[in-house]
């Protein structure tokens, strides 16, 4: 069989015809060399240790497990499991139902989304940012940035319980434009009625894609991909004209200003001083006027310009044009979403914002356009508006305040006042770890937030919070007063830890408070959150399978069973290691390949 790589590879050329139909896809579920790929990918992800309804993780992974997977898969006889039903919180209080899916689901659900993103992600949006590679929330937010400039008013997309609500009918019906398959159709259909488990109870699935599924995300993209579509031929019908006509009155004091200054060169001709500076003064003061005078004319109706940018299910537009022009974009979308994706836009959160009166909401940002005449020196030493018109993007002050709460590092005094406090859950940690966890935060949120405006000032003040309630926590911990704790960690005005490892003393200080705007961020620095780097050699998973040799006894050509650990760090703490554990340890890696009657004995506690 071809390889997988050679296979996607061929999809994604094929995707850029618009009328190529994509048929034989199922056979690639045949591939053993797919299901290693997607071992691969998956055993990077701390949720591969999370149990599904049939109580299976990756621990134990086979050679064989493909193989009795490939067989249902030929005979049609592949059923998935229900997901596994659990809620997490979201920001506003309410809790988000999570659909976690067994592993062995995990595993063909992989493999048919690595084909799907093959066929489909050549042919996204540009405006879609969510769930792609090299796409994040900032590349959204400087999208706006970048194409939203002189919006007059935003239009703030909100589709009510999009995930839950995704019509298979629909769904089935969008991916039959591309895919004459009907096997692998079957397939994407046994996913989305699997149904779920919860309470030990199973329900039915007649519409939506359960969050946490692997498919789920590329299938949402898919769906929407329809409304991104729709968006740019209607922008393409919505605007007009080439540029704003000029304002009649700027034309006007302009041709004053040039006729002072051409009376003021005839007067210096002539000799005639005065007069001379009588005119320039009058040019200076005309020229001072019309840095305050529009050059175009804001109300012309014959220009008009709508823009758009998406991520998941959340949208923001921008609309050059009245407010009638954007309760007309609203009213097109609510009907479009409601009548061909059976998706229904909330009339109460979907608003209709001035765009430099009041702030949209997007992302977790603060959205405004810039409205002002002062003048400013730009990038060249040219005085001029270049700031009129602008967008602006603003880091909220309960961003922070929040993420505080969450943490439970403040407290309401007697006055009314929030004050620093302990976090006595931390009291029993390492000195290096409450450090270390207080930087991760506040890097954390900086990380996210850094394109705003004004950024510095609010993590400045969320960066003191967090420095009082860590004095706090070490003070809590030793009982002992704040001024003890820094009298013991200061060095040259900053908090440090010392700590030791096999090559000697190292140290780590709180986080530098210097939190400067990025006005740019490169392809590399996209991350939402800290880095938190997968340690393992450069060997692939797959290729130690494929070895048929048990790391442990020396044991070949046996078949292989990975043995998994979620934390490197939880064996490396235990007094009492076992042989397993301590070459786990020396070698650096949360994986062990095994075979079967070692892999047996480790479950049993014998090695």
């Amino acid at each position: 069989m071809q390889s997988p790589i050679v296979v996607l590879s061929n999809l994604q050329k094929q995707s850029q015809k618009e009328s190529y139909k994509f048929r034989r896809l199922y056979r690639n579920l045949y591939n053993s060399d797919f299901f290693l790929m997607a071992y691969d990918n998956l055993s990077k992800n701390d949720g591969a240790l999370t149990m599904g309804v049939d109580k299976r993780t990756i621990d134990g992974f086979s050679i064989e497990d493909i193989e009795k997977l490939i067989l249902t898969l030929k005979d049609r006889s592949y059923q998935p499991f229900p997901s596994k039903r659990v809620y997490i919180p979201k920001k506003n209080g309410k809790k988000r139902p999570l659909g976690l899916p067994s592993f062995t689901d995990k595993m063909v659900q992989e493999v048919v989304r690595m084909i799907l993103e093959a066929i489909y992600e050549p042919t996204f949006s540009i405006s879609s940012h969510a769930y792609r590679k090299e796409k994040s929330c900032h590349t959204a937010l400087q999208e706006i940035q970048r194409t939203f400039t002189g919006s007059k008013w935003f239009v703030e997309g909100d589709i009510k319980g999009f995930f839950d609500n995704i019509n298979h009918h629909t769904l089935i019906g969008i991916l039959r434009k591309r895919i004459e398959d009907e096997a692998f159709i079957e397939l994407i259909w046994k996913f989305l009625r699997a149904g779920y488990m919860e309470d030990w109870k199973f329900h039915n699935t007649f519409s939506g894609a359960p969050q946490g599924g692997i498919i789920s995300p590329l299938l949402s993209n898919i769906y929407l991909n329809e409304l991104d579509q729709y968006m740019k031929n209607f922008i393409a019908k919505f605007n007009q004209g080439t540029r704003r006509k000029k304002n009649p009155y700027y034309t006007q004091k302009h041709t004053k200003m040039r006729a002072a200054y051409k009376k003021y060169k005839t007067a210096l001709e002539n000799e005639q001083r005065d007069e001379a500076q009588k005119h320039l003064e009058n040019a200076k003061e005309i020229k001072k006027e019309l840095r305050s005078i529009s050059y175009s004319n804001p109300m012309d109706s014959s220009y008009k310009r709508l823009t758009y940018v998406r991520y998941a299910d959340d949208f923001l537009i921008g609309v050059i044009g009245s407010k009638e022009d954007a309760r007309s974009v609203k009213e097109t979308l609510t009907n479009y979403l409601m009548t061909t994706l059976q998706l229904e836009l909330s009339q109460e959160k979907t608003l209709i914002t001035h765009a430099s009166e009041k702030h949209a909401s997007f992302l977790g940002y603060k959205v405004r356009i810039f409205r002002g005449s002062e003048p400013r020196k730009d990038a060249l030493g040219r005085v001029c508006r270049y700031l009129n018109g602008k967008v602006q993007l603003k880091m909220p002050h309960d961003a922070w305040v929040n993420k505080l709460k969450k943490y439970r590092a403040i407290k309401m005094s007697a006055d009314g006042t929030w004050m620093p406090k302990e976090r006595a859950y931390f009291i029993h940690n390492e000195d290096l770890e409450i450090v270390a966890q207080y930087n991760s935060e506040i890097r954390g949120l900086y990380n996210y937030y850094r394109l705003a405006e004004n950024v510095s000032n609010h993590m400045h003040r969320f960066a003191y919070f967090m420095y009082y309630s860590m004095l706090r926590t070490f003070a809590s911990k030793y009982r002992v007063k704040t001024k003890k704790i820094r009298k013991r960690y200061e060095k040259n005005r900053r908090f440090t830890v010392a700590y030791q490892t096999a090559r000697g003393e190292k140290q780590i200080s709180f986080i530098e408070r210097t939190f400067p705007r990025q006005k740019g961020l490169s392809e590399g620095k996209l991350d939402l959150i800290p880095d938190t780097r997968y340690v393992q050699s450069q060997t692939k998973l797959s290729d130690r399978i494929k070895a048929e040799r048990c790391e442990l006894c020396g044991k070949v050509n046996t078949i292989i069973h990975m043995h998994h650990v979620k934390r490197l760090k939880d064996i490396n703490n235990k007094p009492n290691k076992s042989s397993l554990e301590k070459r786990m340890v020396s070698r650096n890696r949360k994986t062990i390949a095994l075979c079967k009657e070692c892999h047996v004995k480790r479950h049993k506690g014998e090695v």
